[in-house]
């Protein structure tokens, strides 16, 4: 479980194909602290630590999660939000954060809103929705929804997730990862029948 609160950002470091696994090995201050079976949220996805080095630590992906998630973009160099599971006692800052990304959306525009940026998002699942003013995941950055429409919604970025982030990097055309609001997801699935 996670909060959508990032911890740091770390760098790809290097891609190794394993069959239909990929390796990911990411440099990040956080790899002194980690231990083998682990669990870390990398641009929103869970994945389990399988190997420490002194400055960087090893995750893999198999073909599921490549296939649902932006991990499949990544090239060395590229910049990925990182946050630990959260301890039981915790604080919550963000929201509840399972690290099980529902899909991708692709950023649409870019809006300059004079000290903080509109980011709008279109996802083309009709399984999921967003709520105003209600929590959404986007690389696993918890964050709270503007302007929701059927396949469409916005986020506001404030300065200092802009650049502790790596919303730094995104772009028009870029694709994302989206986790929809697990208390969401439950209220639809027990109204479902009633729709």
């Amino acid at each position: 479980m996670f909060t959508g609160i990032i911890e740091t950002v770390g760098e790809i470091n290097q891609l190794i194909q394993e069959g239909e696994n990929l390796q990911i090995e990411i440099n990040s201050p956080l790899a002194q602290e980690l231990k083998i079976d682990q669990s870390v949220s990398h641009n929103g996805v869970c994945l389990t630590v399988v190997k420490v080095k002194e400055a960087s630590y090893v995750v893999t992906a198999i073909k599921e999660t490549l296939d649902k998630t932006n991990l499949k973009k990544l090239k060395k160099g590229c910049l990925i939000n990182l946050e630990r599971a959260m301890k039981l006692g915790d604080r919550l800052d963000g929201h509840m954060v399972q690290g099980h990304v529902d899909g991708t959306a692709i950023c649409n525009n870019i809006q300059d809103a004079n000290g903080s940026w509109i980011f709008t998002f279109e996802y083309k699942s009709a399984d999921f929705s967003t709520v105003e003013k209600g929590s959404i995941t986007v690389n696993g950055v918890s964050l709270t929804v503007v302007n929701s429409k059927k396949g469409e919604f916005s986020v506001a970025i404030i300065p200092y997730t802009f650049e502790n982030t790596n919303f730094k990097t995104i772009e028009k055309g870029s694709a994302v990862n989206l986790e929809f609001d697990i208390i969401g997801k439950y209220v639809k699935n027990l109204m479902q029948p009633y729709l």
